[in-house]
């Protein structure tokens, strides 16, 4: 009899540990769905501009504390869809680097509202050696004969070089618009983002003069505001005064008043006293 109670015990003990046991993983598995999610990556590079299908992510496990905002959780929704930035394999795919839905894939896709994209024939000397490479600002330099009206007077026509756009953004170099390198490319167009205006004025200055691109800081918003630089202002040549002309000579003009002579008719002779006049009439 004895046998038998233990026996249940035992089995009572048994069960209850099995099935506290089975609480416990059932409650931190639910424990870890309420803090995880699921996000989207990507399986492998991708580049600006590139339209994406679902097999180019994946879902992962993500802790919902550190989900970074926008991240995609369904791969339905990324179906699709262009890149405005560069995903890195593993990268979450975030709403903020993808265009609206329905944009078609290419450089137009990355064009931000309101600009435009104009391109420009460059050297290994005007590209900055290469270094103006997709993602970052140049300013524009225009090198062109100053207009004969602004010289000053007395000095003939002479170059001036001015920087005419600032703080342009680079959007591809050649047929490349992949931002994530940055080993310098030596190439013969550079594609740049500006404003209709900007465009209007890029397009005069190259038809009037040789341009110049110049790599400027990324994070320096300070506009600059020069009076270009001249031949005499390289050489600091002083600036030549006009002088006025001169003031024609007056003419001495010499008035000669002609005195008529009046003939006098009869004559008389007057003695007064000592003194002998004479009275014509």
């Amino acid at each position: 009899m004895r046998n038998v109670r233990t026996l249940l015990m035992l089995l009572v003990a048994a069960l209850a540990g099995l099935a506290a046991v089975v609480l416990a993983s059932r409650w931190m598995v639910q424990q870890s769905a309420d803090s995880t999610v699921k996000v989207a990556v990507a399986t492998a590079d991708i580049n600006l501009g590139q339209r994406l299908a679902p097999e180019f992510a994946r879902l992962v496990e993500w802790p919902r504390e550190s989900l970074p905002p926008g991240a995609m959780t369904d791969l339905k929704s990324i179906d699709g869809r262009v890149t405005k930035a560069s995903v890195m394999r593993g990268e979450p795919i975030l709403e903020a680097k993808l265009t609206p839905a329905g944009t078609k894939g290419g450089l137009s896709a990355v064009i931000a509202e309101g600009k435009r994209a104009i391109t420009v024939r460059v050297n290994d000397v005007v590209g900055v050696a290469g270094f103006a490479l997709p993602g970052s600002f140049v300013d524009i330099i225009v090198n062109t004969q100053k207009d004969a009206a602004r010289t000053d007077a007395g000095q003939p026509e002479q170059s001036i070089s001015k920087i005419v756009l600032e703080k342009i953004l680079v959007l591809a170099v050649a047929q490349e618009v992949n931002r994530d390198e940055t080993k310098p490319k030596v190439v013969n167009a550079v594609t740049l983002e500006v404003s209709p205006e900007e465009a209007e004025k890029l397009d005069l200055a190259r038809s009037v003069g040789s341009l110049s691109l110049v790599l400027r800081n990324q994070i320096d918003p300070r506009p600059v505001d020069t009076a270009g630089a001249t031949k005499r202002s390289l050489l600091n040549e002083p600036v030549l005064q006009a002088t006025a002309p001169a003031a024609p000579l007056a003419r001495a003009v010499q008035i000669v008043r002609m005195v008529t002579e009046k003939k006098h008719g009869n004559c008389i002779g007057v003695i007064s006293g000592m003194q002998q006049d004479k009275e014509c009439f």
